[in-house]
C-alpha cells in the first residue's frame, strides 16, 4: 500500500507550484515580461452564435504559439460557434499560453468528428472559466430511438501533453465524454462543473486514461454516465471534494479488454458526495485473460445517498449482457482500501465485491463503511476478496 501522505504532500505541491506558474507573468533577468493579450474578436470571431469561429480561434493560437512572451488567448462575453478546433503543439515555441473564456463556445449540432476541442503535444497550456455547449440533444434523441447514429464526440480532449490547468469550465450537454485526459503528465483540474441529463448516453464526465499526476479538486459532475472514469494506464491519481449526481459514479474501468493492458495504480479518491447514482466507488473488469491490474487505490470519507451500488468490484463487467466472452477475469486487484463510507443504499446490498476465482482481491481493507437501506444496515455480499475489516465481509 502507498504513502498516502507523501502522494497528498507531493499532489498538493505540484498543484500550488503549476498554479503560480500559470497565474504569473514570466520573470527574467532585469525585469517582469508583460503577458501578451490576444481576442479572438479582434481576429475575426463573432459573438452571435451562428458565425464559424473556428479560423480566429486557430489564428489566435498560431499567433501565440509563434511568440516566446508567455500569452493569453481572450474569449470575450457572447455565443462563438466553433465548428471544430485542434491546437497542435509539437512546434510551439511557447510553453506558456493562457486561454481566459468569458464566453460561450458553442458546437454544431451535426458534428461527426471524434473530438471538438482538441489539445496535442502542447505544454503549459491553462484554460481559465468559459462555458462549452457540445449541443448533444438531437444525437441522445437518436440513439434512444433509432439506430446508424454517429457515435458522439468529445467536448475537449487533451492528448500527450504535460503541465496543464483547467479551473472554473463548465461543460454542458456533450455529445460524448465531456472532458478527456489521455496521456498526460501533470494535469490539474479544478472547479469543474459538468451537466447532462441522467439519461444521456456515454457522456462520462471526466475520463483519464495513460495520464500520470493527475488531480481534480473541488467539481461538481451530472451527467447520464460515469461522473469520473479512470482507464488503462492511469497512475498517481488524486481526486477529492467531488459532488456526483446523477451519473454512474467514480468508476475503475472497464479494464481487462486486451490481454497485453497497462496497469492503474496509486490512485486516491476521496472527499465525495454520491446523490442518487447508479454506482459510487466502482472497479469493474472484463471477464477475459489480461495482465492488467489495479493496486494501491484508496476511497476514503465518501457519502452516499439513495445510491444503487455503493460500493462495487465487478470483474464480470459485461453491459447489457452483449458479447460477453465469459473468460478468466485476469486482471489483477489488490491493495484496495475502504475507510469511513455513510450514507443510505437504494438497494439490500451495500457493499458488492464480486471477484474472479482464477485472480481473487487480495490486501483489501475495509474500515468504518456503514451503509443504511431502508433504515436497517445494508447487507454485503463477497466473493473471492480477502483482505482485513472491522464489522464487512472481508475475511
Amino acid at each position: 500500500m502507498m504513502n498516502y501522505n507523501i502522494f497528498i504532500t507531493c499532489a498538493l505541491t505540484t498543484f500550488i507550484g503549476l498554479a503560480f506558474m500559470i497565474s504569473s507573468p514570466m520573470v527574467v533577468e532585469g525585469g517582469v515580461v508583460p503577458r501578451r493579450i490576444i481576442n479572438v474578436m479582434r481576429l475575426g470571431a463573432v459573438p452571435d452564435g451562428q458565425t464559424d469561429a473556428s479560423l480566429p480561434f486557430q489564428s489566435a493560437w498560431a499567433s501565440a504559439c509563434s511568440s516566446l512572451t508567455p500569452s493569453t488567448i481572450y474569449v470575450p462575453a457572447g455565443r462563438f460557434f466553433v465548428r471544430s478546433a485542434y491546437f497542435q503543439g509539437d512546434r510551439c515555441k511557447n510553453k506558456a499560453i493562457r486561454f481566459v473564456i468569458d464566453g460561450t463556445l458553442l458546437a454544431p449540432s451535426d458534428f461527426r468528428n471524434s473530438v471538438w476541442i482538441k489539445f496535442e503535444k502542447v505544454t503549459g497550456v491553462s484554460i481559465l472559466g468559459g462555458f462549452l455547449d457540445g449541443r448533444g440533444t438531437a444525437l441522445w434523441a437518436c440513439k434512444a430511438h433509432s439506430g446508424g447514429c454517429p457515435a458522439g464526440a468529445t467536448t475537449l480532449e487533451f492528448f500527450d501533453s504535460k503541465n496543464i490547468m483547467i479551473t472554473r469550465l463548465t461543460s454542458i450537454n456533450s455529445k460524448k465524454f465531456h472532458i478527456v485526459i489521455n496521456a498526460c503528465q501533470n494535469v490539474n483540474l479544478q472547479g469543474i462543473t459538468v451537466s447532462a441529463p441522467g439519461n444521456s448516453p456515454n457522456t462520462d464526465g471526466i475520463h483519464i486514461e495513460s495520464s500520470s499526476g493527475v488531480t481534480v479538486l473541488n467539481s461538481r459532475i451530472a451527467t447520464g454516465d460515469d461522473c469520473i472514469s479512470i482507464g488503462p494506464g492511469s497512475s498517481n491519481l488524486w481526486i477529492q471534494t467531488i459532488t456526483c449526481g446523477p451519473g454512474h459514479g467514480v468508476s475503475i474501468g472497464s479494464l481487462g479488454w486486451s490481454l497485453q493492458e497497462a496497469g492503474v495504480q496509486n490512485v486516491t479518491v476521496k472527499t465525495v458526495t454520491f446523490t442518487s447514482t447508479e454506482n459510487g466507488v466502482r472497479i469493474k473488469t472484463w471477464a477475459r485473460e489480461s495482465n492488467g491490474f489495479v493496486r494501491g487505490v484508496l476511497f476514503q470519507d465518501l457519502t452516499m445517498v439513495n445510491v444503487q451500488n455503493p460500493v462495487i468490484i465487478d470483474q464480470n463487467y459485461c453491459p447489457g449482457e452483449h458479447n460477453c466472452p465469459r473468460q478468466m477475469a485476469g486482471v489483477s486487484i489488490s491493495n484496495v482500501r475502504y475507510d469511513n463510507i455513510h450514507g443510505t443504499s437504494a438497494s439490500e446490498i451495500g457493499v458488492k465485491l464480486d471477484c474472479s476465482k482464477e485472480h481473487p482481491c487480495s490486501g483489501m481493507q475495509m474500515e468504518d463503511v456503514n451503509l443504511s437501506y431502508e433504515n436497517r444496515p445494508a447487507h454485503e455480499s463477497c466473493v473471492n476478496a480477502f483482505g482485513a475489516t472491522r464489522g464487512n465481509c472481508l475475511i
